[in-house]
């Protein structure tokens, strides 16, 4: 039967592991400022988890009763979930944060200690004794970290969803998946934010139940971090940052340059709305429409610089195109090569999807995904339905 000390033994364990894990990552990998910051904070959270289990299991608190062990769970537990967050939010923003978030953890940790210390000290019950005030303070203290939580998951939600926009404004496909593990990150630590009052809180199967959950959380928010860092998408998503840093930078001071006709004819952009004039969405149609007859969307690793370039006009704005019209950018190419997939498959019902895939500027598996996303069948469901209009026809 697993006993509490042999849960709290093996959480120490599992933090210490996470913690040689996060060390043992090399230099190469720590591109910025904002990654070596978001290394040594993760780095602080394990090592404070891996503290605090220490401590439960070496005084037995737990055992002495749910008030005692949830003193040190507020006590280790805030800082430690302020610091997981704050590394994610830090990585999103490059190092951006603003003051708030900063200070909303160490003040929600002092606001805390306060109500706790006012409870320990004015109720004239010795500290390791139950006392209705102390039991109190410490709900007041668990839900206060909820609060810090729920902020700092609303924080992660906004910046993911910029940071995906980005994506979509740059590349060609669809590379969501690289954030595929900050989203489930963020909504594990929602959920810790949900599960820790209760544990704290809890006894018997209840706690094993809950711990067990939180030390998976834990685990894969940690070796996801560094998954993520050792690999290339750090780098993809920086290059599609910086072309949304551009894009807002030239939208901020955009104006017409009057020694060249040819751009002044784009010029007219709204400051405000960001809007084209009639006269630019025109010229931009034409000069598009002549791109696609030319086959110049089917290129490989098209992103948005090289199709804007292609096309003859500047890459911001196309981008504002785009936005016009409402679409991204990769939504937009996805749009354009399954229109020619969809008519190869016509035309030349013998090609293997690879081969149409490749000659629709896909080398990968993204576009069985995107076809079904598109069309609501499969490549090869789609030339079956065809080949049945065919014969039907012919019939």
């Amino acid at each position: 039967m697993i006993t509490l000390g042999m849960m709290q033994f093996t959480a120490v364990m599992l933090m210490l592991l996470l913690t040689l894990k996060l060390l043992a990552l090399h230099d190469r990998y720590m591109k910025d400022r904002a990654t070596k910051r978001s290394r040594w904070l993760m780095v602080a959270g394990t090592v404070t988890l891996a503290l605090h289990f220490a401590l439960q299991l070496k005084l037995g608190l737990r055992q002495m009763g749910i008030m005692q062990s949830v003193m040190l769970n507020l006590v280790m537990l805030i800082p430690a979930s302020y610091m997981f967050a704050l590394a994610i939010l830090i990585l999103q923003r490059r190092g951006r944060t603003s003051l708030w978030d900063m200070v909303v953890g160490p003040l929600t940790w002092v606001v805390v200690m306060v109500f706790l210390c006012i409870a320990a000290f004015n109720d004239g019950v010795p500290l390791l004794d139950h006392s209705p005030m102390l039991h109190k303070a410490e709900v007041v203290g668990a839900i206060l970290y909820l609060i810090m939580q729920t902020y700092y998951s609303c924080r992660h939600t906004i910046s993911l969803i910029a940071m995906r926009r980005a994506l979509h404004d740059y590349y060609d496909r669809d590379i969501d998946g690289i954030l595929r593990w900050m989203q489930l990150s963020i909504a594990s630590l929602t959920l810790l934010a949900l599960m820790v009052p209760f544990a704290i809180f809890a006894n018997g199967q209840w706690l094993m139940s809950i711990a067990f959950a939180i030390y998976f959380f834990i685990f894969y928010l940690v070796d996801s971090f560094c998954s993520y860092l050792t690999s290339s998408a750090p780098a993809r998503m920086e290059e599609a940052e910086q072309n949304a840093d551009e894009m807002e930078q030239v939208w901020l001071t955009e104006e017409t340059d009057d020694d060249n006709t040819e751009e002044s004819a784009f010029a007219a952009i709204d400051d405000e709305k960001m809007l084209m004039s009639s006269e630019a969405m025109q010229a931009i149609d034409e000069a598009v429409e002549k791109w696609i007859e030319r086959g110049g969307h089917l290129r490989l690793e098209l992103k948005l610089p090289l199709a804007a370039e292609d096309i003859g006009i500047r890459k911001h704005r196309l981008t504002c195109w785009l936005h016009q019209n409402g679409k991204k950018y990769t939504e937009w190419i996805a749009e354009l090569r399954i229109e020619e997939a969809k008519r190869l498959i016509k035309l030349h019902p013998d090609w293997t999807n690879e081969t149409i895939a490749q000659h629709c500027g896909y080398t990968d598996r993204s576009f069985f995904r995107t076809f079904k996303k598109l069309t609501g069948m499969t490549p090869m469901q789609f030339a079956e339905q065809e080949s049945s209009k065919s014969d039907n026809h012919s019939r």
